[in-house]
């Protein structure tokens, strides 16, 4: 993979880690590419038991569409009229949200600077947020005369509603980590110099926990917001009997009862 993004594999945690800092965190051809790579590789492996998604730098998390890189390319696809350049929603971007939300294991953003365009997507696409005080968002799709990507188009009306949303996507402007605390898109803010000790150990945590139960409330979640209540249900009862089955339900039940902490397997 490019090195702008690292990827590391530690006791089965799964960090992926956007390396651009002194261009933001943009994403330009060989980050996508790398990025994609990298979330498709944990969503598989087995050994993965949690991803942690992370940027390099302290001003952002990632700004979204390289636009230095873009216009260039507009420019080519101008002359050869190949329209090349707007695949990357298909190629690059479709491919890291579904891997993300996909993925059968918790997936934590850790947001430290300002998370804006694809950026934003890529955070709202992780199951929990943990943001820097100093963090900001911003929709930003608008501002260049473009529409939503990333996923943000559902899952931003799903974590603030449908009316926010419009208003941040029609109207961009930059979301505080307070705010963004307070309309659920941060789901922990804390301080600056925190948070990658904080987003480590939230992560390490879920690395350690019932991964199979873990990946069936990402499923039933996802399932019941378009789903009617029977239906959801029925799934739940699908789900539990998965769950059950698991050695960690043994193992935590076990535990339980011998007043013990339980060791979780991931299986």
């Amino acid at each position: 993979m490019a090195d702008t993004v690292l990827y590391e594999v530690s006791d089965g945690l799964a960090t992926i880690t956007l390396n651009r800092p002194e261009a933001m965190n943009a994403m330009n051809i060989a980050t996508k590419v790398a990025f994609r790579d990298a979330a498709v590789t944990a969503a598989a492996d087995e050994a993965v038991r949690a991803i942690l998604l992370t940027a390099a730098g302290d001003r952002a998390f990632c700004v979204g569409q390289d636009l230095k890189e873009h216009i260039g390319l507009l420019a080519s696809d101008k002359q050869s009229g190949s329209g090349q350049t707007m695949s990357t929603v298909r190629e690059h971007y479709n491919p890291i949200v579904r891997a993300l939300t996909g993925a059968a294991k918790p997936v934590v953003a850790a947001v430290n600077g300002v998370a804006a365009g694809a950026g934003f997507g890529f955070a709202l696409a992780a199951d929990y947020r943990i943001v820097a005080d100093t963090a900001a968002f911003n929709t930003s799709f608008a501002g260049v005369a473009l529409t939503a990507d990333s996923g943000i188009s559902w899952t931003l009306p799903r974590v603030i509603g449908p009316s926010r949303a419009a208003d941040l996507l029609l109207f961009p402007r930059s979301i505080t980590a307070q705010e963004a605390y307070e309309w659920g898109i941060a789901n922990r803010v804390v301080p600056a110099a925190e948070l990658r000790a904080e987003a480590q150990k939230v992560a390490r945590s879920l690395a350690e926990g019932p991964t199979v139960a873990y990946a069936a409330l990402k499923e039933s979640l996802a399932y019941g917001l378009s789903h009617t209540l029977d239906e959801t249900l029925e799934k739940e009862d699908e789900l539990q009997s998965r769950a059950g089955g698991s050695e960690d339900h043994s193992i935590a039940v076990q535990a339980f009862v011998n007043k013990e902490k339980p060791k979780y397997l991931g299986r």
